[in-house]
Order: C-alpha cells, then sequence, then structure tokens
C-alpha cells in the first residue's frame, strides 16, 4: 500500500468521507518530496483539475495535520509548510535576513527533548521544528 493509500485508509478509518479533491490534495502531498504550502498544493492541483479551490486545500491541510497525519511548520513571514510523517523528524534552520531555510540533524535535539522531560515534565514534539536566526553567508555580509 502506498503512503498517501495509507492515509486515506487511516482517515475512512476515522469516518471522514474521501471526496476527490481531498483524494488528490493527499496525493500531491503525500508524492511531494519536498514540504509544501497550501499554494503550492493548489497550483499542482490545477494541473489535473479545475473542480477545487484554495480553501478546501487548506481544510485538507489543517485536517491532515489535527489527525496526526502530516505536520505543519512555519517558517516565518507567514510561510506555512506541510509534510507527511514520511518526511520523518527534522529541523529547518531559518534565516531572518534572506529567509533561507537550512535542514540540520534532527538528533541534535535529543538532549533538549530529555532536559524538557527532566526539569519541566514537559513531553515536546521535536519532530518537526524551525530555529530562527541568521545564516553564515548573511554574518558575514554584517546583516545580522
Amino acid at each position: 500500500m502506498t503512503h498517501c493509500h495509507t492515509i486515506l485508509g487511516q482517515l475512512r478509518e476515522k469516518g471522514y468521507r474521501i471526496t476527490p479533491q481531498r483524494e488528490l490534495i493527499i496525493q500531491a502531498i503525500a508524492h511531494s518530496e519536498a514540504h509544501m504550502s497550501a499554494e503550492e498544493v493548489f497550483t499542482e492541483l490545477q494541473k489535473h483539475t479545475q473542480a477545487t479551490n484554495l480553501a478546501t486545500v487548506y481544510r485538507t491541510l489543517d485536517l491532515l495535520w489535527e489527525e496526526g497525519l502530516a505536520r505543519r511548520n512555519n517558517l516565518g513571514e507567514g510561510r506555512i509548510v506541510y509534510a507527511t510523517l514520511k518526511h520523518g523528524p527534522h529541523i529547518h534552520l531559518v534565516c531572518r535576513c534572506c529567509n533561507a531555510v537550512i535542514e540540520a540533524d534532527p538528533h541534535l535535539l535529543v538532549g533538549l527533548k530529555s532536559e524538557l522531560a527532566t526539569r519541566h515534565s514537559f513531553s515536546a514534539d521535536l519532530q518537526h521544528i524551525s530555529i530562527f536566526g541568521v545564516c553564515q553567508q548573511c554574518r558575514s555580509q554584517n546583516k545580522g
């Protein structure tokens, strides 16, 4: 069973109706190798059908996030991206100056997760996070 069929099956099991539009949205995000914004998903859908709108895309992506089937991440300046769980844990380092996004090793957060649990009895979801700062190129140009 493919990744998108697994997601569709999980939604059906939870009682959600799978409309043709919802299926296309899930296929788009499940088959993508990159994170996608709602607008990027909508653009991808327009290649296959005109029978959907951006509001439907947003509702479906929010549903996937609420049901724990996708991750949602804020990359700053209103840039929200989604990815299914197949992408695994990762960190986005977002430059506040040039908006570059750099992928970092998620194992860097293992100590933080443990410290948060020990010191604050808090179970942090560190599977997909953004950390804001200034990239090396902008620092070398004295932008940050």
